[in-house]
């Protein structure tokens, strides 16, 4: 195996979130910066979105039916 091939580790590296929170983490970089982290994610706060999807079916079957009225006449 070859020697010093590895790159260096950091056991208290810093990752940072575009909302300002910070995180010490374990990497190979110093600094890391994040999108997006469990302080800001929809999913972790409780704002996720619910898409109302039986509104979509209740149209596509509407769109459906008239398509295939137009198309009887």
């Amino acid at each position: 195996m070859k020697a010093d091939i590895h790159p260096e580790y950091h056991i208290d590296a810093k990752a940072t979130c575009v909302c300002g929170a910070q995180f010490a983490v374990g990497s190979t970089k110093e600094k890391i910066e994040v999108e997006i982290c469990s302080q800001c994610h929809p999913f972790f706060t409780g704002n996720e979105k619910v898409l109302d999807t039986a509104g979509r079916v209740e149209k596509f079957k509407a769109r459906r039916a008239g398509a295939a009225a137009k198309k009887g006449k």
